[in-house]
């Protein structure tokens, strides 16, 4: 019997080569129709059935009897430990499957870099096991897997495994084809392998048409032929790549949704609130309930639902069952970097629509990143969608330098220009001297503040605090943040009047429409998000300004935005004071401000450009997929538990030192996890501990329970009856901190 693992469960050889051929079927019968070459799928289809045969050696069948208390061991490997997958190519019968010279490298690198590893044999060594080892294997590897082996009858033969794995395929001018082929067979076997080893399918629902979904949600919500302009268009080209610039309250989810019709469709969005809450739609609204979520915090998500079933549906987020999957970007966009393992994501890209929400949320570094996927899905035959409420001209230049935008692209713009709902009143002094305005305006509207720094905000809060002032921003735990999004809402929704001061964090995580708006200037992106929280889908009734923007010492000044960029925001604004402003001079005001005549020389422009050109010349496994993700996350920040916090789950921690069941261990860490915060590290330079939790594992070593948390010395206010409190307090505090 040839063992293949013993975790989570043991299985043979046999079993988890057929569990990967299993999903092979499902792949190829889901998606032929969307990846329609042969070729390919043929190459899969073997690299999945030899593709672990390596584990017949020695070394490795004596570690899984060890394991497992077996006597039936083989003679100790003078060879030591050498990674299965440099030793599965050599049974692999080539000289008989009429394969080209690069459909064999193809498969030979497929199979013997599918686990990416620091160190590679070297010819000779694998020579020599092949010779004096891996030869007496072939009548048992014959027997147990009925399967087609042939020994290699010259030592040429030998030679070309060997010299096949030497260079790696990659992206070569004039070789496209064979890198392309690469990533489909490399890529889609990592699929295979991973869903077959956790035991979750490699797709769910394929048949299902996410436009069907949608279409049949919104005739049982609004009736039949209720489709608006925007979610018409969409539907009418599922079969293009589309760049919708479109205004707040034309129903962008739907019309994204009716676009990604009968495809495996991946939905992008910088704030994971705002992921949770779409999922949350889709799960319950339109009664889908298999659609996916992934992002860092989404199994607390998941869990806090109350969904029995949400470890399943983590698992299958995980590893990219979903027909329908919310995620963020640096879960599946971060194949740019060609990390090691890159081809998983970017294959599955071949078959599958992208949709990018509201890209202009990002910072230049991480748009150059979106820019340069998009590009890659373009050239490997996927689909995207860029759906935003403003589009920076520059980007849309480097879209049409990377020849994306093309026949099979549409740009279009949908504005609705019938009412207005924004009147501005330019304000040139400090947010901190208006104080008694916004109170005065609170009295009988709800008032909404958005500053640019938490900073800034506990400062607002602490000067005006009353029955009717609240504080909602990033430095609260998690426990208590999702209480005060909750208020938020329900607020918004009521007939109270009062004050809620936040940060940029409602901009579009959270749904609301409050009366009036008293802001910092921000970069004019980042403004139009905080208009659209004000008289959100009404039209303005009366001639008093309903949008106030203070331009005197504000805060997050070339730490939060760029300089350059609120110098510009402020230059076109002046002309609007006192002015109604219509939703098309809205996207106009972004097209001039993001010119490449304004940026040109300006520190954001030339961080893109940057950006753009390193990229475009990033050399192959030059990262591992944790430094891809976190180049992509933008700040480095730290998972904490304020101090006073800490006492108070102290004994919570106990418990889960003690507990042996590893169920119970990830409840609890889950319940842990309500009680932490993320902040920036700079900030905290030497405040901050790791838990003093262990476990001992079953090699003897300790392991802390929860390494990615630690405990920050720091006080920390809030009251959960009158939601009342500052939150994190960090001292000496930067004023570009979030």
């Amino acid at each position: 019997m040839i063992i293949a693992k013993t975790k989570p469960e043991v299985e043979t050889l046999w079993e988890h080569t057929n569990e990967l051929l299993e999903r092979y079927k499902v792949l190829k019968e889901a998606y032929f129709d969307h990846l329609p070459d042969g070729k390919a799928w043929k190459l899969l289809y073997i690299s999945a059935l030899y593709h672990d045969l390596g584990k017949v050696n020695n070394h490795f069948q004596n570690r899984m009897s060890k394991l497992l208390k077996l006597d039936n061991r083989s003679e100790p490997s003078e060879f030591g430990h050498i990674p299965h997958n440099y030793l599965s190519p050599f049974f692999v019968p080539i000289d008989s499957l009429n394969l080209s010279k690069n459909e064999r490298k193809v498969l030979i690198q497929a199979i013997a870099f599918h686990h990416e590893r620091n160190v590679q044999p070297e010819k000779p060594l694998l020579t020599n096991i092949y010779h004096k080892e891996l030869l007496n294997h072939f009548p048992k590897i014959k027997e147990e897997m009925n399967i087609k082996l042939e020994l290699p009858d010259t030592n040429q033969s030998v030679t070309r495994i060997t010299k096949a794995m030497e260079r790696r395929i990659k992206e070569v001018q004039g070789k496209e084809e064979d890198y392309y082929l690469y990533i489909l067979v490399k890529g889609l076997l990592h699929r295979l392998d991973h869903a077959a080893s956790a035991h979750v399918p490699i797709e769910i629902d394929s048949d299902i048409k996410i436009a069907e979904i949608t279409n049949n949600y919104m005739a049982n919500k609004f009736g039949p032929n209720s489709l608006r302009e925007l979610q018409n268009f969409t539907y009418q080209n599922q079969d293009k790549n589309l760049i919708i610039v479109a205004q707040t309250g034309m129903g962008k989810t739907e019309a994204s949704l009716l676009w990604a019709g009968s495809s495996k469709t991946f939905f992008t969005l910088p704030i994971r609130v705002s992921l949770n809450a779409l999922y949350d739609r889709v799960y319950e609204e339109m009664g889908y309930s298999q659609v996916g979520l992934l992002h860092c915090s989404s199994a607390a998500h998941l869990d806090k639902k109350g969904d029995e079933n949400w470890e399943v549906i983590f698992d299958q987020s995980k590893h990219l069952s979903n027909k329908l999957l919310f995620t963020t970007i640096d879960q599946i966009l971060k194949f740019p970097f060609k990390f090691k393992g890159y081809e998983k994501f970017f294959a599955t890209m071949a078959y599958s629509k992208v949709i990018i929400d509201e890209i202009q949320a990002y910072d230049p570094w991480i748009t150059a990143v979106i820019l340069r996927a998009i590009e890659m899905i373009h050239k490997i035959g996927g689909r995207f969608m860029i759906m935003t409420a403003t589009m920076p001209q520059i980007y849309l230049d480097e879209l049409y330098k990377r020849n994306i935008i093309d026949e099979n692209c549409i740009q279009e713009e949908f504005v609705d220009e019938s009412f207005i709902r924004h009147k501005l009143g330019m304000r040139p002094k400090e947010i901190n001297d208006d104080i008694d305005s916004i109170k005065e305006a609170a009295e009988n509207n709800k008032v909404l503040v958005i500053v640019n720094t938490v900073k800034k905000a506990v400062e607002l809060y602490q000067e005006m605090q009353g029955d009717n002032v609240y504080l909602l921003h990033s430095r609260f735990i998690l426990k208590d943040r999702l209480l005060l999004e909750k208020e938020i809402k329900s607020f918004a929704e009521s007939d109270k009047n009062g004050i809620w001061i936040t940060t940029q964090l409602v901009e579009a995580s959270i749904d609301i429409d409050f009366d009036i708006l008293f802001t910092e200037l921000s970069s004019i992106d980042s403004l139009l998000q905080r208009f659209g929280r004000c008289y959100r889908k009404r039209e303005l009734s009366h001639n008093n300004p309903n949008i106030y923007i203070y331009t005197d010492n504000i805060s997050g000044n070339g730490f939060v935005y760029d300089k350059d960029i609120l110098l510009l925001t402020l230059k076109y604004l002046r002309d609007f004071h006192e002015k109604k402003v219509n939703e098309r001079e809205k996207i106009e005001l972004v097209k001039k401000i993001y010119s490449t005549n304004e940026l040109q020389g300006t520190q954001f422009y030339e961080k893109f450009k940057n950006a753009v050109h390193k990229l475009n010349y990033l050399e192959d496994y030059e990262y591992t997929n944790e430094e891809a993700q976190k180049m992509l996350r933008g700040m480095q920040t730290i998972t904490v538990i304020p101090r006073p916090v800490y006492d108070d789950i102290y004994d919570l921690l106990v418990e889960l030192e003690k507990t042996s069941d590893s169920k119970m261990r990830t409840n609890m860490r889950r319940k842990v996890e309500e009680y932490t915060v993320s902040v920036q590290k700079t900030m905290i330079k030497g405040k901050h501990h790791p838990l003093d939790f262990y476990q001992k594992g079953k090699d003897g070593r300790r392991y802390n329970v929860m390494p990615y948390v630690e405990v920050l010395d720091a006080d920390y206010e809030f009251d959960e009856t009158s939601l009342s409190g500052s939150g994190l307090i960090i001292q000496n505090d930067n004023p570009g901190f979030l």
